[in-house]
């Protein structure tokens, strides 16, 4: 199991920029593709960017894409969620994720596809 303890999160205006990051221990951590998720209260966990293990694969939900990015940096085992131009509806506690099982495969996306989650931090956007 990967051991991830995401931080970076706060609250913030709409329109500002936040970066959060995610420390990945405990298993080797560049054979994992990794994924974002976020919660908002009352909704379900819902994908919000993923990353294969290579880094060269990304996915975006509609909502954000275009304003977050996805990264990774296998050699410090870090993943990292850029956001900018940041809304009311981004509202959530996010989480990062990485895979069951090293997969060596296609990009995932669905929950049942990743089985380390951190603790999750919060993103709180006023209008």
């Amino acid at each position: 199991q990967v051991l991830l303890v995401e931080s970076g999160g706060g609250l913030v205006q709409a329109g500002d920029s936040l970066r959060l990051s995610c420390a990945a221990s405990g298993r080797t951590f560049s054979n994992y593709a990794m994924g974002w998720f976020r919660q908002a209260p009352g909704k379900k966990r819902e994908v919000v960017a993923a990353i294969s293990w290579t880094g060269g694969s990304t996915y975006y939900a509609d909502s954000v894409k275009g304003r977050f990015t996805i990264s990774r940096d296998n050699a410090k085992n870090t993943v990292g969620l850029q956001m900018n131009s940041l809304k009311p509806e981004d509202t959530a506690v996010y989480y990062c994720a990485a895979e069951v099982r090293p997969s060596f495969g296609p990009i995932r996306t669905t929950i049942p596809d990743f089985g380390s989650w951190g603790q999750g931090t919060q993103v709180t956007v006023s209008s």
